[in-house]
């Protein structure tokens, strides 16, 4: 059977660690309560997101945490039979750091990924990663994404190229900074935030599930709106603006299949066709 259930977490955290721990424990438990495989916590969760993107301060960034750090072995002893996807920041070794995410179980570390794009902000706080990788869990092949990576569409086609079924998108996106609506529903932001996520979905044909921050840190507003996607595009389950878990079932295999039965995407591609570098 290849049945599960899927939750995508709107959440707030903060640079408290216990705080966010805790947080991570009763998130957890609440998805287990409700039968799910799979928990898809947002971009940040170990500490927080930046306190402001249009001029990071060197002083006040997210706590670095290394690859091993207990932090992250206490979040698979959490998970236990669950798998779980969370986003922290990853010491690079006195290089700099990542917006990094980890893939864990009971069983330890399944799946890793290092934030490849980065915004206009984030490249004064952050390096880029390198690379895209799908990797086998007990629910399935997944491939992650960290927010903005989502808004081009080479990061999620390359995870489905490498037999992903599922897309963890962890964000940490807020409402616009430049052009802020009165109104969240109207926010160009939030807009495009639900369009990546169907579209990446439909277009590869794959179930993506989408979490992401709540509430405020220094002076972003985070969107929330966590969801699952089904291969088709449609939105399964969403938790709008507020804090909670979006929650859905699905037979990973057979809507795949069904998906990919007259169109599939992946197959019918024409790399041959395709521009690989601007002119």
């Amino acid at each position: 059977m290849s049945t599960i259930r899927i939750a995508a977490v709107a959440a707030h955290f903060g640079r408290d660690l216990e705080f966010d721990l805790a947080r991570v424990a009763t998130l957890i438990k609440k998805a287990r309560k409700e039968g799910a495989g799979l928990l898809v916590l947002p971009d940040a969760a170990l500490g927080g997101y930046l306190a402001d993107l249009r001029d990071p301060d060197p002083s006040a960034l997210p706590p670095a945490l290394d690859p091993d750090d207990p932090l992250i072995h206490r979040v698979a002893t959490l998970a236990a039979e669950m798998v779980v996807c969370v986003g922290y920041c990853e010491d690079a070794g006195g290089a700099g750091r990542y917006n990094a995410a980890v893939c864990v179980s009971g069983d330890g570390v399944l799946g890793r990924h290092r934030k490849v794009h980065l915004p206009a902000g984030e490249v004064t706080a952050y390096l880029p990663g390198d690379r895209f990788d799908a990797f086998d869990t007990p629910v399935g092949r997944i491939g992650m994404l960290i927010d903005y990576d989502k808004t081009f569409p080479e990061s999620a086609r390359s995870l489905a190229l490498d037999g992903a079924e599922v897309l963890a998108c962890l964000s940490a996106w807020p409402t616009s900074i430049t052009n802020s609506a009165p109104r969240m529903p109207h926010d160009r932001q939030a807009k495009l935030f639900d369009l990546y996520d169907q579209a990446r979905a439909a277009e590869n044909q794959v179930v993506l599930a989408s979490s992401n921050q709540t509430g405020a840190m220094g002076g972003m507003r985070f969107l929330g709106q966590a969801k699952v996607v089904g291969p088709g595009g449609d939105v399964l389950a969403r938790t709008w603006s507020k804090a909670g878990l979006a929650i859905a079932e699905t037979d990973l295999a057979a809507e795949l299949d069904r998906a990919r039965r007259v169109l599939h995407h992946l197959g019918e591609r024409r790399p041959d066709a395709y521009r690989e570098t601007a002119p």
